[in-house]
This record gives structure tokens, C-alpha cells and sequence, in this order.
């Protein structure tokens, strides 16, 4: 790669920066003409956070269940990148404009990976589901019987 080259890939500058209505994906557009709409399990699973990354590639972690995340506050760090706060609480990575850029144009090979690590490990993208108590069954509170957490 000519300096050249390096230069443009280093600053990847973004237009455009927009969270959908639904909160579950981040549309991100570059001056290069790059324009990408990252699912939010996507980021949340990738994010560049040392809890799933690690401190080196043999320590990055597989997320399960994570396929209703959605976000829920994107917020700028300097202009170098961008902050997401999920609603499972995750907030600790920060998605510089790079990475984005990245994960966008790589999309479609690091989401077959990704799923793949899943069945390897025999994880789902789907949240754990609690059993639901059965009918009589104490709970503290009281329990209408379906699961449903109303009491």
C-alpha cells in the first residue's frame, strides 16, 4: 500500500452517523460514498470493548444471546469515534471511525464467522429464557402462573 493509500484508509471520515427509530441498527455513511446499516446484536457482539476483544485474540469472547439488543444512546467521543450504550447495559467500547467502517465493508464474512463461533460453542443468538414456574410453585411475590414476571 502507497502512503497514499494508508492516509485515506487511516481517516475515514463519516457524513453521517443515525440510529434507526427502531433502535436496532446504526446507519453510518462515509465521504468515501461507503454507507452501511450495522445491526445492533452486530456491534454489541463486536464490540471493540476489552470484556468481548480481550487483551489479545486468544482471549476475545463469543456473545450469546444477544438477538434483540438494541441501542440505546450513541454518543461522540472527540471526533475520532463514537460511544454506544445498549440496553443490556454494555457501554465500555468505543467504535472509532475506522472500526465502523470495517465492520460495515466486512459485514457479511465476519456475521458467517460469528455465527459459525456460535454453533461451535453450542450458543444461540436468542436470550436465555427462564422456565416458567409452575402453577403453586412459590415465588417470593406471587405469580399469576405464566411466566409472564407480573408479580
Amino acid at each position: 500500500m502507497d502512503q497514499q493509500t494508508v492516509a485515506a484508509v487511516a481517516e475515514r471520515w463519516p457524513t453521517e452517523i443515525r440510529l434507526s427509530g427502531d433502535k436496532r441498527s446504526l446507519i453510518v455513511a462515509f465521504e468515501d460514498g461507503g454507507r452501511f446499516t450495522l445491526p445492533a446484536e452486530y456491534l454489541r457482539v463486536s464490540s471493540p470493548s476489552a470484556e468481548v476483544q480481550g487483551h489479545s485474540p486468544a482471549e476475545r469472547k463469543v456473545i450469546g444471546g444477544k438477538r434483540e439488543v438494541a441501542i440505546l444512546n450513541v454518543e461522540p467521543v472527540g471526533n475520532y469515534a463514537v460511544k454506544l450504550t445498549f440496553d443490556d447495559m454494555h457501554d465500555t467500547g468505543l467504535f472509532g471511525w475506522g472500526y465502523l467502517y470495517d465492520l460495515g465493508r466486512e459485514y457479511r464474512n465476519r456475521w458467517a464467522t460469528y455465527l459459525s463461533e456460535l454453533d461451535e460453542r453450542g450458543l444461540s443468538r436468542d436470550p436465555a429464557v427462564r422456565p416458567a414456574k409452575k402453577s403453586g410453585e412459590a415465588s417470593g411475590g406471587g405469580s399469576c402462573g405464566t411466566g409472564c414476571g407480573c408479580h
